[in-house]
């Protein structure tokens, strides 16, 4: 097996407004453990990692995002999919849609997992320069967090 040539994997860091950094998005169940994790750049939009996320989306009848997934082509996907989605619009959102607020403070369960897992310093510190080994290193923290630490 040969090995990989120099700068063929992507790092997944983008740049933004306070440097250099990358997102991660968090499929989460009702529990807040994490089903699925996907690693983009920085200055990709929650939208379009949400919509990468789609085809993945485990069956759910709910699904509960903040205001940067709020687009009309990602709701119009989710009702496709008989999903109801509860997200906030954004302030400048021409029609914005309805969202039920009560549900939305469930919110906070994605939130903690989020911060569970910046507990583990080699996440939150991001030591990995590729992103293969950076995405695992979540995925392990995860698993060990949310399915053996249960």
């Amino acid at each position: 097996m040969q090995p990989v040539k120099r700068g063929v994997l992507p790092r997944l860091i983008g740049r933004t407004k306070g440097g250099l950094n990358s997102k991660l998005h968090a499929v989460c169940d009702g529990e807040g453990r994490p089903v699925r994790l996907l690693l983009t750049e920085g200055q990709k939009s929650d939208h379009k990692g949400a919509a990468t996320l789609l085809p993945e989306l485990p069956p759910a009848r709910k699904m509960i995002g903040d205001k940067g997934y709020d687009s009309d082509a990602y709701r119009a996907a989710l009702f496709e999919r008989g999903i109801t989605p509860c997200i906030p619009p954004r302030t400048k959102h021409r029609h914005p849609a309805t969202y039920c607020k009560t549900l939305y403070k469930q919110r906070h369960k994605v939130e903690n997992m989020f911060a569970r897992l910046k507990d583990w310093r080699h996440i939150a510190m991001r030591f990995d320069r590729c992103a293969h080994a950076f995405l695992s290193a979540i995925q392990i923290a995860a698993v060990v967090i949310f399915w053996i630490g249960q």
